[in-house]
C-alpha cells in the first residue's frame, strides 16, 4: 500500500498536542523497563508483532514480520537545538536478502527508525527521515522512498557490511542528517516510529529494538 510507505506521514495528518522536551536527555522508548506508553500501533498489511521480551538478559522490543507491514509510532516534539542526537540500539537476527530497495517491489526492511517533521495542515510538507538496516545498500547510502520520494528518504544506518545476530548502537545527529538529506535546517521533530516490514517480498524478518532517547551530545 502507498500509505504504508509513509507510516507517520499518515499518523501526522493532524499535529497532536505533543509534549515539548528541552532536557539534556529526552526519553522516547523505555523498552528496557517494559514501557510502551505513548506508542501507537498502525497496521497496513497484516500485523508485524511487537512484544517486550527478555533479550540477552534485558528487556527489549522484539519485532517479527512475515509478509506484513505494521509499525509503532509516538508523537512527541523534540527540540533539536537542545538535544539533536537520537540514540538507539538494535539487532537483526533474521534479515532480508538483497532486494531492490529503490523499487516498490523491494521496499522492505528488517528494521527501521523514522524521525518525522510534520507539515501541520500542509500535509504534503511533512518529511520523514528513515534510518534503515539495509539488506542491499552499504552503510551511509541514501535514496528516496520508492512510494513517497519527495517526502521520505531512506538512510542506511546499517548496511551490507554489518553483521546480524548482535547488538549495534547508534547515535545520529538528526538536525545535521536532515539538513544534509533534505537541505532544510529544522529545529525540532514531531514524531518517532519504528517498523519491521516484509509485505512486498512476502518474506520473514526478525529484529529487536533497545531504548530510544535524544541527547545533547
Amino acid at each position: 500500500m502507498v500509505i504504508k510507505r509513509s507510516l507517520l506521514l499518515a499518523v501526522l495528518a493532524v499535529v497532536s498536542a505533543a509534549t515539548p522536551a528541552s532536557l539534556n536527555r529526552v526519553e522516547i522508548g523505555k523498552f528496557s523497563e517494559g514501557n510502551l506508553a505513548g506508542w501507537v500501533s498502525k497496521s497496513f498489511v497484516g500485523e508485524t508483532t511487537y512484544d517486550i521480551r527478555q533479550k540477552d538478559g534485558k528487556k527489549a522490543l522484539v519485532a517479527e514480520s512475515y509478509g506484513s507491514a505494521s509499525g509503532l509510532g509516538r508523537e512527541i516534539t523534540v527540540d533539536l537545538t537542545q538535544t539533536p542526537y537520537v540514540n538507539w540500539s538494535w539487532r537483526v537476527d533474521r534479515g532480508l536478502p538483497v532486494l531492490d530497495e529503490t523499487d516498490k517491489s523491494g521496499d522492505d526492511y528488517a528494521a527501521r527508525l523514522y524521525v518525522v517533521k510534520s507539515g501541520g495542515a500542509l500535509v504534503w510538507k511533512t518529511k520523514a527521515l528513515n534510518y534503515v538496516w539495509s539488506g542491499s545498500q552499504s552503510r551511509e547510502s541514501s535514496w528516496p522512498n520508492a512510494f513517497k520520494p519527495k517526502n521520505s528518504v531512506m538512510l542506511a544506518a546499517r548496511g551490507t557490511e554489518d553483521s546480524t545476530g548482535e547488538w549495534h548502537h547508534e547515535k545520529r545527529n538528526v538536525r545535521e542528517d536532515f539538513k544534509r538529506i533534505f537541505g532544510k535546517d529544522i529545529t525540532s521533530i514531531d514524531a518517532i516510529a519504528i517498523m519491521t516490514d516484509t509485505d512486498n517480498s512476502g518474506l520473514r524478518a526478525n529484529a529487536t529494538y533497545g531504548d530510544i532517547y535524544f541527547t545533547a551530545n
